[in-house]
Formats: C-alpha cells, structure tokens, sequence
C-alpha cells in the first residue's frame, strides 16, 4: 500500500516514492513556488532572542563605544 501526502503549495494527493525527484511536492512548480517564498522570507522559522535588550543596558553596554578599540 503506497503512501501519500499532500503537496504543501497545491495541497494535491501525491504518492510518497523513493524516485520521485520533487518530493514532497506534486511538480517542479510547486517546488519552485515554495523556494521562492521561502527566499522572499513568506515563510520564516520563529527563533527566541539571543540576549534581551533590557540586560544590555542594565549591564551597562554602551553603544556608541561598542565597536572601538
């Protein structure tokens, strides 16, 4: 019995194979529609903040001497 997935651009059925050379997508143009959103930031992972803000000042950085020796 086969797999099959739904193509995440068109949301057509497509048969999940090994040798299918666009999978998850059903063509190369829905693939190529993803990529392009994804390279024009449609789509995006949520990432948490390395460093809060509000801890810089408190620590007392300064911006304008930042980035001088």
């Amino acid at each position: 019995m086969p797999i099959t997935v739904q193509c995440p651009q068109c949301k057509k059925t497509v048969e999940w194979n090994s040798d299918f050379p666009f999978k998850p997508f059903c063509s190369e143009r829905c693939k190529l529609i993803d990529l392009g959103d994804w390279a024009s930031e449609k789509h995006a992972i949520p990432v948490k903040p390395e460093f809060d803000p509000q801890l810089l000042d408190e620590l007392g950085f300064d911006e304008e001497h930042f980035f001088k020796e």
